[in-house]
């Protein structure tokens, strides 16, 4: 695909400690889209149950409200953060977050569906409206046939031991995914993720909500620059006013207190609105080559 020609940025494949942070209330982990990808990638080819979920302002709300939207992002291995406003707010309580840490399925779409074509990937997309995701899987198919994708929609009762459920969950283990794909809106998809973890086949399962709803032609996606500049809600609010007002204006509210006691721990620490210092550079004797630049607590 033309994205194996384009320039590479370096990323990091390995986790670190200090890729983890705690703000306003909960824990997410500062990665680049390529490294989500990496991670990705490594669980496939061994074959390992694999979870990713995402923070936007919504989901930190809910964390909040929904115990089983945190429990499943507390169980999960990878929280990607999906709002700008949340990277800057990070930013200025001095954690170590950039611009290129936000993440979500649109940030990371035409990596994933690359890497899915090169590797005939089994995915599976739960979610939608009837229809929707067979039209999203045919319009992916155009470019990327290689990867192997079987959809279901997302009217069904999820409720443990229904026969909808039970359904479902055979067709997902009869088709085997390497890649589970979960797109039934905050918080219910992550719930049904949550109960059925033990079900599902080993996988990497992601919280997705309308990406295949995009892929379809369904929604209208956001520039990618408003994402960039943090204005994305807005562009969202406005051809969706009626759903998303209580989303994007009242429900920040609740995270006041949150805020303030975070800026007022930032200020404490000596660490608001001051960038992270790096660590020293060092040389590190190595066998091979002589020396390698490295960093120390990378």
């Amino acid at each position: 695909m033309e994205r194996r020609r384009s320039e590479r940025r370096p990323f990091r494949q390995h986790r670190r400690k200090r890729e983890r942070v705690h703000a306003l209330g909960v824990e997410m982990d500062l990665v680049r889209p390529e490294e989500v990808m990496h991670h990705v990638s490594v669980a496939v080819n061994t074959g390992e149950r694999y979870c990713v979920a995402n923070y936007n302002t919504h989901g930190i709300y809910l964390a909040r409200k929904n115990p089983a939207f945190n429990a499943f992002c507390q169980k999960a291995d990878l929280i990607e953060v999906d709002s700008t406003p949340v990277i800057f707010f990070t930013r200025l309580l001095g954690l170590h977050s950039r611009p290129f840490h936000r993440c979500t399925y649109l940030d990371w779409r035409r990596h994933f569906w690359s890497l899915a074509n090169r590797e005939h990937w089994r995915v599976f997309y739960l979610g939608g409206e009837p229809g929707v995701a067979e039209t999203a899987a045919r319009n992916l198919a155009k470019d990327y046939p290689g990867a192997i994708v079987a959809t279901r929609h997302g009217f069904f009762d999820a409720s443990p031991g229904s026969t909808d459920n039970d359904e479902v969950l055979a067709e997902i283990a009869a088709f085997g995914p390497n890649v589970l794909f979960v797109g039934m809106g905050m918080p219910r998809q992550e719930a049904w993720l949550l109960e059925n973890a033990d079900t599902l086949p080993a996988c990497v399962t992601f919280s997705v909500g309308a990406a295949f709803d995009y892929e379809a032609g369904v929604q209208r996606a956001a520039p990618r620059w408003t994402g960039r500049l943090g204005v994305e809600w807005l562009f969202r609010l406005l051809h969706d006013p009626r759903r998303l007002f209580g989303r994007y204006c009242i429900e920040p509210w609740a995270l006041a207190p949150t805020v303030i006691g975070d800026v007022a721990l930032a200020i404490r620490e000596g660490r608001l609105f001051r960038a992270p210092r790096r660590p020293p550079r060092v040389y590190v004797p190595r066998d091979d080559i002589g020396v390698k630049l490295t960093r120390l607590a990378d």
